[in-house]
């Protein structure tokens, strides 16, 4: 994680995270500035869709609304 932006998630945590928690970083948080960050949100990616990716019903959960 980059020390200049604290939202952003660990690979470690991506790997434990959640069908949800993969949902919120997936819609919310911007694409990276740094190679690391962009690995993560690459793996967040692979992993959300493996989990079977987003639903209506995650979707307004997460606070966003339709897909």
């Amino acid at each position: 994680m980059s020390t200049d932006r604290p939202d952003f998630p660990t690979l470690e945590q991506v790997e434990r995270a959640s069908r949800e928690e993969l949902a919120q970083w997936y819609r919310f948080l911007p694409l990276g500035d740094t190679t690391e960050q962009k690995k993560v949100m690459d793996r967040i990616e692979e992993r959300f869709k493996e989990k079977g990716g987003m639903s209506p019903a995650l979707s307004k959960k997460i606070g966003y609304g339709g897909v």
